[in-house]
């Protein structure tokens, strides 16, 4: 470990000014090889933080001493009452009753076996986003278009899941709060986004002084999280009142399910409007962000897109039907193809939410205290180049080598994502969906040669967001648009 004192200390404010500008799983990634250490610890004005770059040293401490790092810190944007007052907020809440209730509920609708009965809700959803992107086909600039419909697609499935709510519209107010929200949480959360987050006696600033705008929109976004949380859990309890409802996770809850038995009502409501809000938003934003960078690898690799498209079709023949889940077997290079889509480009490229060490602790001779903030920096794991031979190629047949490990794309330990399975699935579907109907190229400039785009992060956020990139995508035949419009769900 690199002690803070090897890098820039001022006083009051630590090594603040030590972390290069830019993006934050950039900027840790190119601190480690400035000071030759996986392991960076750094004094974040007072507040000590330990940057692991290396996937062996995150699995040592959050799978193999799980106990101890499985605790969160609930950044000051999303716990002040002044703010967006979320300290509710499943990702971040703090390792105790509430979380373990909280996971119990999650696993008990989303583990392996579980989620197979919601296969019929992911197929269904994927057949109505190719329809769309069959709309949208002879757009010059389908970016824009394109990334709203893998969000408007995934929004579609999570929101069926959790709440029952079949009948959504791209411009439904549940579905635009939501969103809308989860983009917020998911900045807010970014410890270098808001100064407040480092020097949390900025919360008590009032809003009328000169440079305070940040904190007057902070209060219309949490004015937005109410609805966004509060409006569709309103509505299926409404229609289970009515006996109008479709089963979904809230619906059997709602129902003197055994998970929430002996609650109170007003703690009940509380928290299963969480449950449900997190359900949409955790795999709403990082399925439709791997979709996204799955765009990206076929428009930068069209090679490994031609390579996908040849395996389909001697599976499910050309334009002959699309794939199903029970289709994922007999798909190695489509299985491999994803796991690559999720090094290259991982979803959540500084980890997601920091791990807390929940008490006094020592690795390899360092003490580490109660209350450090540790991130697993999967960005920097998935260019280690001990672990991935030329890390920043996309190459999907680096997996047949079965020493070669996925990236822990899903996190670590007590804290790994219990909608893994869910995500899994949507992806395999919507990928494999995607490349048997359509084929995404370049675009051409004036000459006729092929401009190859740069792939890169916009901002900084829990989940990858890219910055947008041409490209053009079609139908790979007459056969295959009427294979698509043959299988748009009826509803």
């Amino acid at each position: 470990m690199i002690d803070s004192q090897v890098l820039i200390s001022l006083p009051l404010v630590g090594n603040l000014f030590s972390i290069p500008p830019g993006l934050d799983h950039v900027a840790y990634l190119e601190l480690g090889k400035q000071v030759d250490s996986d392991i960076i610890y750094l004094d974040m004005m007072g507040q000590p933080v330990i940057i692991l770059n290396s996937a062996q040293d995150a699995s040592n401490l959050f799978d193999k001493r799980s106990a101890i790092y499985s605790d969160r810190v609930c950044a000051t944007m999303l716990k002040s009452p002044t703010l967006l007052d979320w300290p509710d907020f499943i990702p971040v809440l703090p390792y105790a009753d509430l979380w373990r209730r909280q996971r119990r509920r999650m696993n008990n609708w989303l583990n392996v076996r579980a989620v197979r009965q919601f296969d019929n809700i992911q197929q269904d959803t994927i057949r109505h986003l190719l329809g769309h992107l069959l709309d949208i086909s002879s757009n010059s600039k389908p970016f824009e278009k394109v990334k709203h419909h893998f969000f408007f697609a995934m929004a579609s499935a999570t929101f069926r899941l959790a709440y029952g709510y079949r009948h959504i519209s791209v411009q439904d107010p549940f579905l635009l709060d939501a969103v809308e929200s989860t983009d917020h949480v998911f900045g807010a959360t970014m410890m270098n986004n808001f100064w407040v987050n480092i020097l949390p006696v900025l919360s008590y600033v009032p809003e009328w002084l000169p440079g305070t705008r940040w904190k007057r929109t902070t209060q219309k976004w949490r004015e937005q999280k109410n609805h966004a949380v509060g409006a569709p859990y309103e509505w299926t309890k409404q229609q289970i009142a009515i006996g109008e409802f479709e089963p979904s996770v809230l619906s059997a809850l709602l129902q003197d399910h055994k998970l929430v038995s002996g609650l109170p009502t007003e703690d009940r409501d509380k928290e299963l409007k969480e449950l449900a809000y997190i359900i949409f938003a955790g795999g709403t934003d990082t399925s439709a962000t791997a979709l996204v960078s799955f765009v990206a690898a076929m428009i930068t690799n069209p090679d490994a897109q031609a390579k996908a498209q040849a395996e389909i079709d001697s599976v499910l023949g050309y334009a002959a039907r699309l794939p199903t889940t029970s289709d994922e077997i007999q798909l190695p290079y489509v299985h491999n193809l994803i796991l690559e889509i999720l090094r290259w480009q991982p979803v959540t490229p500084t980890g997601g939410a920091p791990h807390v060490c929940y008490q006094d602790n020592v690795y390899q001779g360092y003490d580490i205290q109660k209350g450090t903030m540790l991130f697993g920096n999967a960005w920097a794991m998935s260019r280690d180049e001990t672990v991935y031979n030329d890390p920043d190629k996309f190459e999907p047949d680096r997996f047949l080598d079965p020493s070669v490990p996925q990236l822990p794309s899903f996190g670590w330990g007590r804290r790994k994502c219990p909608g893994m399975h869910f995500a899994e699935a949507s992806l395999f579907l919507g990928v494999s969906s995607l490349l048997t109907a359509f084929s995404f190229s370049r675009k051409k400039d004036q000459s006729g040669n092929e401009i190859i785009p740069t792939i890169e992060g916009a901002c900084n956020s829990l989940t990858m967001v890219l910055k947008p990139f041409d490209f053009e995508v079609h139908p790979r035949s007459e056969k295959h648009r009427q294979l698509i419009l043959e299988n748009i769900p009826n509803e």
